[in-house]
């Protein structure tokens, strides 16, 4: 299997945990050679209040827990990263959590900042884009937004955890999350749960 080079972002919506389950799986993934991470402005404040994390300084390592060997932070205003190249190589793209605002920008080809403008690139060189998104309930503008990104060819793909797994806690809800999120584009996890019918 050729090396996956991904790009990740956490947008402003609740749920930081799923993201950073996300970043933890793939720093963890031998398969993985290179993670590109955006994290909106929206996001960081999100992010520190939701997991109880001391500022926004070192953010990635605080999210990993440790130093990153493989994951390479970029900042949202900087449209000149290279991500936000077609001619850049990527296997892909997966928003965890799309926020509405970033699914608005998104669906109508903004491209006003860097998770915006990599997830542009993603679809126009036809490669798999996932747009994890938070919000409840959703109005109009909301779905609409989602018929166009899922048109543009998308996958809209809702922070719905599972419950038949009797998750013990939280971050085991994002885990396996995140595990189905990861099979969706070619990389299955080993703790994943999988259901079995009795035979």
């Amino acid at each position: 299997m050729e090396a996956v080079e991904l790009t990740v972002a956490i947008t402003g919506a609740s749920g930081a945990v799923f993201g950073r389950e996300l970043l933890r799986a793939l720093e963890a993934d031998d398969r993985v050679a290179k993670v590109h991470f955006v994290a909106s402005e929206n996001s960081l404040r999100v992010v520190v209040e939701e997991l109880g994390l001391s500022g926004r300084n070192d953010l990635l390592e605080k999210l990993l827990g440790a130093a990153p060997k493989k994951t390479i932070q970029h900042a949202d205003a900087n449209i000149g990263a290279s991500i936000a190249s077609g001619s850049h190589r990527s296997s892909g793209m997966i928003i965890l959590p799309c926020s509405m605002g970033t699914l608005a920008a998104i669906a109508h080809g903004l491209a006003n900042s860097l998770v915006a403008r990599a997830a542009d690139v993603t679809l126009k060189e036809r490669r798999p884009l996932l747009l994890c998104v938070r919000e409840t309930p959703f109005n109009r503008i909301h779905l609409r937004n989602m018929t166009l990104a899922a048109e543009a060819g998308a996958v809209i793909f809702p922070v719905i955890p599972t419950f038949y797994n009797q998750p013990t806690d939280s971050d085991e809800m994002a885990r396996q999350f995140v595990y189905r999120v990861l099979a969706h584009i070619g990389l299955p996890q080993t703790g994943a749960f999988v259901w079995k019918v009795d035979e």
